[in-house]
């Protein structure tokens, strides 16, 4: 065999080795790719309060499939509601909230942002845009709506309105910590 064809054959042994080693490369971070499949749907998520605490942070975060706001409360809290309304209504006055996005997702929480000895624990710098959006893909705004004692003194609702970018799915649950606080995730999906 002539040097001539023992290169050729080396050359084509390297070629077909490395196209063998690039697929399962490429299959295998196809399958590392996260999974944005949903079930969650639009409809009204609500929870009766048991227990309730002073909302004290909100936050938000941006992830591969969803976009995330956390309400996070000064202890125990599990009562909510979360749906999507054509107008967002303040506490106690009942004006509509002006909020951006093709839909608005209505948060009440059966909470204050007033502690018992009258000391505000949560008081955006602007109740209008209550943490900064910008860049995410399906939340435009989250802005604070009020907050209202609906009779018993330890009956009270907040609002918040979310603007989205459409009506799409979203979950909401209450995790407990860090410490003594617990939080309400609401996700809103980046599409169906």
């Amino acid at each position: 065999m002539s040097a001539r064809t023992r290169i050729c054959r080396s050359l084509v042994m390297v070629a077909v080795a490395a196209t063998t080693l690039a697929v399962p490369a490429s299959a295998s971070a196809a399958s590392a790719a996260p999974s944005c499949a949903v079930t969650w749907g639009s409809l009204t998520r609500a929870h009766a309060s048991t227990v309730t605490a002073p909302l004290d942070l909100v936050r938000t975060g941006r992830h591969s499939c969803y976009d995330r706001v956390v309400f996070e409360f000064e202890g125990p809290m599990d009562g909510y509601r979360v749906d999507y309304v054509d107008q967002v209504r303040t506490e106690p006055d009942g004006w509509v909230l002006p909020v951006t996005g093709g839909a608005r997702l209505q948060v009440t929480l059966v909470a204050t942002v007033i502690d018992e000895t009258g000391r505000w624990t949560y008081s955006p710098p602007s109740s209008s845009q209550v943490v900064d959006v910008t860049g995410y893909r399906t939340l435009r705004q989250v802005a604070l709506g009020g907050t209202n004692n609906i009779g018993h003194p330890s009956e009270w609702h907040t609002t918040f309105g979310i603007g989205v970018r459409a009506r799409l799915p979203f979950q909401a649950f209450v995790l407990p910590g860090p410490g003594t606080h617990s939080r309400l995730v609401i996700d809103v999906a980046h599409r169906w």
